[in-house]
């Protein structure tokens, strides 16, 4: 039960993230260096999330 939890935690983050590169998309100066940092955090957070999934199939 706390690898679901742990997994429950790590998509709230990474839906965060998502709205943070939407709100900085929206921005009439896009830092493209914080959208690119944000963009990895977020796939590095999918990546963590996708390897404990397949940990508890």
């Amino acid at each position: 039960m706390a690898v679901e939890a742990h997994i429950s935690e790590l998509r709230h983050r990474h839906q965060t993230l998502e709205g943070k590169i939407e709100r900085e998309r929206s921005r009439p100066l896009i830092d493209n260096v914080k959208v690119t940092e944000l963009k990895r955090k977020k796939l590095q957070l999918k990546e963590e999330i996708n390897r404990l999934s397949e940990s508890i199939n």
